[in-house]
C-alpha cells in the first residue's frame, strides 16, 4: 500500500493536469524521466511548452495567516527557471480542493499574496471544464 504522502502527492498531480486541462493547456503530460518538473504543457493561445512542478499547499491561515507553497527540491535548493517555469499549488482540504498557478521565482517559500500582487500572483484554476470557455480558446488559438 502507498504512504499517505505519495498518495497525497500523486493526488496532487492529477488535480494539476486536469486544471491545467480545464484551463485550455494542451498537451499535458507526465515525463517518462526523473526530471526537476512534474508536467509538461502547452499553454492555451502561443502553444508554447511550459515545465510545471506540482506541490502540496501548506495551510498556515491558522498560525501564519496565508496559504505557503515549498520551492525546494530534494536537495533543500531552491527550485530555478532552469529547473521549472511554473508552480502549480494544490490545497486538499476535507471539503474542498483548489489549484493555483504561479511562476518560479528561484525562492524557497512562496506566500499566497494579498489580491494579485504582481509577479507574485497565485492564479486559481478552475476545476470545472467549460466547454464554451474551450471553443472560445480554440478559435482565438486559429485566428493567431
Amino acid at each position: 500500500m502507498a504512504h499517505k504522502e505519495e498518495t497525497i502527492g500523486k493526488f496532487a498531480e492529477l488535480i494539476a493536469r486536469a486544471a491545467l486541462m480545464a484551463a485550455g493547456w494542451s498537451g499535458v503530460s507526465k515525463p517518462e524521466t526523473e526530471e526537476p518538473y512534474d508536467i509538461l504543457a502547452a499553454e492555451p493561445i502561443t502553444g508554447a511548452i511550459k515545465r510545471i512542478q506540482v506541490k502540496t499547499i501548506r495551510d498556515r491561515r491558522d498560525s501564519r495567516g496565508c496559504l505557503t507553497v515549498s520551492g525546494r527540491k530534494n536537495t533543500g535548493q531552491a527550485y530555478t527557471k532552469s529547473d521549472t517555469d511554473y508552480f502549480i499549488g494544490v490545497l486538499i482540504e476535507d471539503n474542498e480542493t483548489k489549484a493555483y498557478m504561479f511562476e518560479c521565482r528561484n525562492i524557497t517559500d512562496y506566500w499566497m499574496p494579498r489580491k494579485n500582487e504582481g509577479a507574485r500572483a497565485w492564479h486559481e484554476l478552475k476545476l470545472n471544464l467549460d466547454r464554451g470557455f474551450l471553443a472560445a480558446l480554440e478559435n482565438e488559438a486559429e485566428a493567431v
